[in-house]
Parts: structure tokens; C-alpha cells; sequence
């Protein structure tokens, strides 16, 4: 299989164990809402689908970028952001793609379009601190591969984002400045990832160390692009942890199935 087909069509769904079924059939009747609008960026309308829970409290809001691999191809990202939004958060799944008129992202043009990809992910925080029931003051990302080196990149540089999940993304060389500092951050990855090599996971480690910046790093053993059995199970765990520390404060749980995300 060429480089090119391996980044853009990325592995197969991701196994649960019968504690994490047993965990979602609880969460299924938990009610979360979802909902599709719109906004603009660079001209062009960009899809954003919206889950939350019923409430009326302001929630913190969380970016949810997906992979390489787009929306239409994988509906694994869905299934997470609900789950996400279960815990207490309002998730927004950005259509990021939609800037530059793609299902999935082309490598041969992935350069090229990744600035206009970072204007849409700002553009998309815009959307989401203005958006009924945000706290504007408790805005996150969640990114996969992909979707989680344009979350290091906009986080670089935009104070709104106050906390990163890094769900086995790349080191967005050139798109970090060095005077930038990134909010508290964790790092997911895994030690075989034959797409996104872990030495990236090593690289963004020693950055937010020379940054003094609150961080995690968790590298699994044996894993790919896309976690399995206990390892996806702790790195949810970890994810949720991570962001009711620095994001949510009390107003998340923890109690929640794994995230069945491949990038």
C-alpha cells in the first residue's frame, strides 16, 4: 500500500470491551442533542455538527478535528463527539475540509492547504465561544492525527483555546512560531504508529517542555494510528481526566466509553 493511500484511509473500527459496551449502552440514554449549522470562512460555508446535553448552563466548548481521513468516510467521529458531549461538554465537529472543497485531504496538496485549514479552525472558535450555552472562557480542542497537528498549530497562537488533546498528530513543522506558547496539552500516541511516527509525539513533548507548559504525554506499546482494547480504553480515561482538569473543572465526568476515533 503506497504512503499516500495508508495517510488517507486509516484503519478499521476500533474494538470495545464488554466494561466499555456496558458503559455506552449507559450512556445512550443520557441525552445529548444534535444539531447542524453553518458559518463562514474564507468565503466558503463550513459545515459544523453540534451535540450537547439538554441543560441550560453555560458548558465549555470543544473543537472536535478530525483525521485526514474526513467525515464522509468514517462515522466513528460522530459516535465520539456524542460520547464527549455525554460527559458535559458541547462538542462542535468541524467540517474543516469544506474550506478547501475536499471529502478527505489530498497529500499532495495537504501543504498547501493547511494554513487555510488553520483559518477555518480559528474561524471555527469564533463559532463556538458565540454559540448559545458556551463559556466562552472554557474552550478546547480535540484533534486526531491530522485534525490534532492544526489544534497544535491555531492553539499556538490563538489564548481562546485553553486546553489540546493530541490524538497521534505530527508536529506542524513551521506553523508553530517559537514565541507562541500552547495551553495545557496531552499527548497520545502510539510506539508502531507506521503513519505518524512517534518521534513527533517526542518532538511536541520537548516543545511544550522548553514552554513550561502543563502537559501529558502517553505512549502505548505496540499501538498504531488508532488505539485498541485497554490502550483506547485509558487513553479516554486520560482525555477526559486531562480536559475536566484544565477545562471543566467539576462539571464533567469521567464516566464515560472509550472514543472510537482513528485518524
Amino acid at each position: 500500500m503506497s504512503i499516500t493511500r495508508r495517510y488517507l484511509l486509516i484503519g478499521a473500527a476500533l474494538a470495545a470491551s464488554s466494561t466499555a459496551q456496558a458503559q455506552q449502552d449507559k450512556s445512550i440514554s443520557m441525552p445529548v442533542n444534535a444539531q447542524r449549522n453553518s458559518f463562514k470562512s474564507g468565503g466558503k460555508a463550513i459545515a459544523v455538527e453540534t451535540f450537547q446535553g439538554s441543560g441550560t448552563s453555560p458548558s465549555p466548548a470543544l473543537l472536535m478535528l478530525h483525521g485526514a481521513d474526513g467525515l464522509s468516510y468514517n462515522s466513528q467521529y460522530r459516535e465520539a463527539a456524542r460520547h464527549v458531549a455525554a460527559a458535559g461538554y458541547q462538542v462542535h465537529l468541524v467540517h474543516y475540509l469544506d474550506r478547501t472543497g475536499e471529502k478527505r485531504a489530498s497529500f499532495s496538496t495537504l501543504f498547501q492547504n493547511f494554513m487555510p485549514w488553520m483559518s477555518t479552525v480559528q474561524d471555527a472558535l469564533t463559532f463556538a465561544a458565540n454559540h448559545p450555552c458556551a463559556d466562552r472562557g472554557r474552550i478546547g480542542i480535540v484533534g486526531i492525527s491530522l485534525g490534532a497537528a492544526l489544534g497544535l498549530a491555531v492553539s499556538s497562537t490563538d489564548p481562546r483555546v485553553k486546553a489540546l488533546v493530541n490524538y497521534f498528530g505530527p508536529l506542524p513543522q513551521g506553523a508553530i512560531a517559537t514565541t507562541s506558547r500552547l495551553p495545557p496539552t496531552l499527548v497520545l500516541h502510539g510506539s508502531a504508529d507506521p503513519i505518524v511516527p512517534v518521534a513527533n509525539a517526542y518532538a511536541v513533548e520537548a516543545l511544550l517542555r522548553r514552554q513550561n507548559v502543563p502537559h501529558e504525554v502517553k505512549v502505548y506499546p505496540g499501538q498504531g494510528h488508532g488505539f485498541r482494547g485497554a490502550a483506547e480504553e485509558d487513553a479516554t480515561r486520560r482525555a477526559l481526566a486531562f480536559l475536566q482538569r484544565h477545562l471543566a473543572g467539576t462539571h464533567a465526568s469521567t464516566n464515560s466509553p472509550p472514543l472510537p476515533v482513528d485518524g
